[in-house]
């Protein structure tokens, strides 16, 4: 029996898989709570659910430590540099989870005010829905997002603008890709 018939296990992993599976279970999020959805997604890591048994112990308030942005609420037109900001301060790789309705289309606030869908100012990558949105619907997003993680390329970067980037060889540094967003739906 050569390697070549053994199955992938600790020994003969690959590290592909390994920086996968590092990644899936830091994801650290930025507090960015705008509105009513954001005592939902505070709801999220307390005892009822627990989010820690994901590697998501603490929100860092600091975007620098942070890879993942819940934006949860709606965006006014003056919040939205700040939220631009924040996610640029954001180490690669990075991820973003709209959550509520207000997040992701603007809601029932249809004026020049609020920003129709964070997606105009942020690359969105999984879109979690409701008015407000349940705790269950977040901790589902948040696992779609680890399966987005688990199965993407770990060389994947997005231009500046949330648009995909192209290399002229894709054999030499990062393989660009621009991220399909997910819709989740509310899970009974």
């Amino acid at each position: 029996m050569g390697l070549e018939d053994l199955q992938h296990n600790f020994l003969t992993g690959r590290l592909e898989d390994l920086v996968k599976w590092a990644r899936r279970n830091s994801v650290w999020p930025a507090t960015f709570g705008l509105a009513c959805c954001a005592i939902e997604m505070m709801s999220v890591g307390a005892a009822d659910y627990d989010i820690s048994r994901l590697g998501m112990e603490v929100f860092r308030a600091s975007p620098r430590q942070a890879d993942l942005m819940i934006v949860a609420g709606r965006v006014s037109q003056k919040m939205a540099p700040v939220l631009r900001q924040v996610y640029d301060q954001m180490m690669e790789p990075k991820w973003v989870i709209s959550m509520g309705v207000c997040a992701s289309t603007g809601g029932m606030f249809n004026n020049y005010a609020i920003v129709q869908g964070v997606d105009q100012i942020v690359p969105v990558d999984v879109y979690a829905p409701g008015c407000p949105p349940s705790p269950e619907t977040l901790l589902h997003a948040i696992l779609t997002l680890h399966e987005q993680i688990r199965t993407g390329s770990i060389t994947r970067r997005r231009a500046a603008d949330g648009g995909a980037v192209e290399q002229a060889e894709p054999s030499r540094g990062w393989l660009l890709q621009d991220p399909d967003a997910v819709r989740v739906a509310t899970p009974r």
